[in-house]
C-alpha cells in the first residue's frame, strides 16, 4: 500500500505580503482532518519562518502575523534577524 500526501487547506488570507521595502510568501493552511492552521512565512532569499503554536482559526494566525509585523517590522522575516544556521 502506497502512503498518500495528506490533504492541505490553504487559507485566502495567505498570499504575497510587500511592505517596508521587504517581500515574505504567507502561507497559512491546515490538515484537511484537522482544526488547527500553522503559519510560515518564506522571506526574498528562500528562507522559510514557521511559527511555532497553532491557531484556532486562520483569522488568529493572520492576526499574529501582523501583530509581528506591526510591533517588530518586516524586518523580522531577514535572514539576519531570526534565523538560526544549521551546522554544515
Amino acid at each position: 500500500m502506497t502512503d498518500r500526501d495528506p490533504n492541505i487547506v490553504y487559507s485566502g488570507l495567505g498570499g504575497v505580503v510587500a511592505e517596508q521595502g521587504i517581500t515574505v510568501e504567507l502561507s497559512i493552511h491546515r490538515l484537511k482532518d484537522r482544526p488547527d492552521w500553522a503559519m510560515e512565512a518564506i522571506n526574498q532569499r528562500g528562507t522559510s519562518i514557521v511559527w511555532n503554536e497553532l491557531f484556532y482559526t486562520d483569522d488568529a494566525a493572520f492576526a499574529e502575523f501582523r501583530r509581528t509585523v506591526d510591533g517588530e517590522g518586516m524586518k523580522a522575516f531577514l535572514d539576519d534577524s531570526n534565523v538560526v544556521p544549521f551546522k554544515r
